[in-house]
């Protein structure tokens, strides 16, 4: 039995035990249900900390979330601008100073005021903290001040400027208390580290209860955004917490989840079978593409430092067959580069350099380069062994558990590359297992997405940095919060200082193709697919009016800038 054969069988027999065994998420829920908006897909595995500066963060305080802790502004994902969130307006006073103005009347969920020390304090926890995710942002601002209650400027490193990326981290930083930070801040644990379980953020919800098989979230009834934005329609937020997709997806088909962002394969056909079940779009692709999977390889262990291994590989991956099985058309087979060849990027997509220096789908290209490039040998058990006796394999390629998208396109993967004399097997930990070992660099190969590599501010240029670039990225077995594969080469930060700084399109285009270019040579990581920044669909059995490409009042999805659908979603019936 081939590996994707046993995939799927694999998930039938899991859906089954599904269908059979799992009684429905809601069934365990005392909530009223026309009060409830369940969500899925955001947490997997049980609860860690709600502490929102860990690597491994709960449900919903951390990602791009805005319902506990929140960020000055949102990424809109459908215009490329900043949605205010605490943050009213940001303004350039000049090409290195950016003053951003405070909504009226922020404060805490313990009723306590939100001011501009409580930004300062929060940003400035990157100077002294650098365990912390945005330990790089004084790469790009030199300062931080309140110049009053309401209003923060930032200056901007004009050795290192960097709009996009810094109009990243206004979105990705949340504000903290200070009056409740400080104190940790001066302690010996280091914050990523800090247990909470009752989080204190500025956001329309707090933690109702939380355990093993659920998150629960209640509105804050005394919130400062409701002169703003209005009253949250739900009452509670539940999360339940799945196994796997195929879990998942049953409770979505059955109205048991209202919105998600799981893979669900051929989702037209449950739409056909009736569920008022729908998407972004009503037909192919579906989704909005915005990042892109890749295969993180680690080139310190044997065989896998070599890069015509790496190339071999490249070339061994059976593209085509992983977007048309494990993204079920959702996606265009990945090609040889960091941009994403449609939508934004496209302009910085260089498709003639991807042609000449990259890789395609050729299982005896792949047997060539081994043989004449590497000077491998096929040992009798049919697998290539280097010059040195380097046998390649056996190596592991992991993806996280229930993500059957992922799990796909790595046994996919693991095919490709025994196909071809590359022993490859698979695992699957659980993803806060995953997170870790990806980390620390615990791993041979591994599906993921990079952490700056969706849409954003800074996109391409994110994933280009979380890609290439070693500077603040610590050794194997230290935690790294990119750059996952340690890939250190000389003119990569020069080439990404200046394509931030450039506000020249063609200049910029002309050094991320240079970058393009360093990345095809070295291949630390290769694309298996794209796919949407989140999947987003929605079951309107109790809940309706979801945000739609006819009806984009708010991003596809409950985070970002997507925030906003929970002001605009009605109960059915109402």
């Amino acid at each position: 039995m081939n590996a994707l054969r046993r995939f799927w069988l694999i998930s039938v027999v899991a859906l089954l035990v599904v269908a059979l065994g799992i009684a429905p998420a809601m069934a365990q829920s005392e909530l009223p249900r026309e009060e409830t908006l369940v969500i899925a897909g955001f947490q997997w595995g049980p609860p860690s900390t709600f502490n929102p500066l860990a690597s491994n963060v709960t449900w919903p305080a951390g990602g791009r979330h805005q319902l506990v802790y929140e960020n000055l502004f949102a990424f809109n994902l459908l215009n490329g601008g900043l949605d205010p969130v605490l943050g009213a307006s940001l303004e350039y006073t000049d090409e290195t100073t950016a003053v951003v103005t405070l909504q009226d009347g922020t404060h805490f969920q313990d009723g306590e005021v939100l001011d501009s020390e409580d930004v300062v304090f929060s940003y400035e926890l990157a100077r002294d903290h650098d365990d912390l995710s945005y330990s790089s942002l004084f790469d790009y601002i030199t300062g931080v001040t309140a110049l009053d209650d309401r209003t923060i400027q930032f200056d901007l490193n004009p050795d290192q400027l960097n709009i996009g990326f810094f109009e990243n981290f206004l979105t990705r930083i949340r504000i903290l208390p200070e009056h409740i930070w400080a104190e940790r801040a001066a302690g010996d644990t280091p914050l990523s580290s800090v247990e909470e379980d009752v989080p204190v953020g500025s956001g329309p919800y707090t933690v109702m209860d939380f355990g093993i098989e659920r998150v629960v979230m209640e509105r804050d009834d005394n919130y400062w955004g409701m002169d703003v934005y209005g009253t949250p329609a739900p009452t509670y937020l539940l999360h339940p917490i799945f196994n796997s997709n195929d879990e998942a997806n049953l409770a979505f088909q059955r109205g048991e989840v209202d919105v998600s962002q799981t893979f669900i394969p051929q989702i037209w056909r449950m739409a056909e079978s009736g569920a008022p079940v729908h998407t972004w779009l009503n037909e192919e692709p579906y989704y909005l593409p915005g990042t892109i999977p890749f295969l993180h390889i680690n080139a310190t262990v044997p065989g896998l430092d070599n890069v015509d291994v790496r190339r071999a590989l490249a070339h061994a991956i059976n593209y085509p067959l992983i977007a048309a099985t494990a993204m079920s058309n959702y996606s265009i087979p990945a090609q040889a580069s960091l941009i994403i060849p449609s939508g934004g990027e496209e302009q910085y997509f260089d498709a003639e350099a991807v042609e000449a220096e990259g890789w395609e789908y050729n299982p005896d290209e792949a047997r060539r380069i081994l043989e004449e490039d590497a000077g491998a040998t096929m040992g009798s058990d049919g697998i290539y062994v280097l010059p040195d006796g380097t046998r390649l394999g056996p190596y592991t390629a992991m993806a996280t558990f229930g993500w059957t998208d992922w799990v796909a396109a790595i046994e996919l993967v693991a095919q490709s590359a025994q196909e071809i004399g590359i022993d490859v097997t698979t695992e699957y930990p659980e993803q806060p297992v995953i997170i870790s070992r990806r980390n620390n660099g615990d791993f041979d190969l591994l599906i993921w997405s990079l952490d700056q590599g969706g849409s954003s501010p800074a996109a391409p240029w994110g994933r280009f940095r979380d890609a290439l670039d070693d500077r603040g990225v610590p050794d194997f077995g230290e935690t790294a919060f990119w750059n996952w594969s340690r890939f250190s080469n000389a003119e990569v930060p020069d080439l990404l200082d200046a394509a931030a700084a450039s506000t020249d399109p063609a200049e910029k285009a002309e050094l991320f193709s240079q970058l393009d270019s360093i990345y095809r040579q070295n291949i630390p990581l290769i694309p298996l697919m794209y796919r949407p920044f989140e999947f987003y669909e929605f079951n309107e059995t109790h809940w309706t009016g979801f945000p739609t490409a006819d009806n984009p009042y708010a991003s596809p999805l409950p985070e970002g800038s997507g925030f906003q659908m929970l002001y605009g979603i009605t109960p059915v019936g109402q």
